[in-house]
């Protein structure tokens, strides 16, 4: 259902995950071994393993919650495993931030945090609906 608050932040969230694929996170310089000469690398999505992975699950994560608007209770579940793998998403970027030389933060980077965010306001929109459907219940 489209017309759902937390409908709208799982779409933010999957197109925000979607995007860090193709613009940096962070830009910077990588040590080549047996040279004296530095790389200049940028860090996406798509840059590690472990970043496709996290990335891919939390769009797969984050495009299944929102079909799954009957069922409020693994709505909430996979809005907390999101929120959870953006923040090891987050985590990885910056173990790989931290080995670059001369890095410097893209802009871009706020879509992981956004990322995060979405995850987080759809859980609160998502259970907000479930406090009301309860409440509603006790009345009849």
């Amino acid at each position: 259902m489209i017309q759902r608050k937390q409908t709208l932040w799982l779409l933010l969230a999957t197109v925000a995950a979607v995007l860090s694929f193709k613009f940096p996170f962070a830009t910077g310089e990588k040590i080549v071994e047996n040279t004296t000469m530095n790389q200049v690398v940028e860090i996406t999505a798509g840059s590690n393993l472990f970043t496709i992975i996290l990335t891919i699950l939390s769009v797969v994560i984050s495009t299944v919650t929102i079909f799954l608007f009957k069922d409020r209770k693994m709505q909430i579940k996979l809005c907390l495993l999101g929120f959870l793998i953006s923040v090891g998403l987050v985590i990885v970027y910056f173990m790989q931030y931290k080995q670059l030389v001369n890095a410097t933060p893209a802009i871009w980077s706020l879509l992981v945090v956004a990322i995060i965010v979405s995850y987080y306001m759809a859980f609160r929109n998502i259970r907000s609906d479930q406090k009301l459907l309860k409440s509603l219940d006790k009345l009849r």
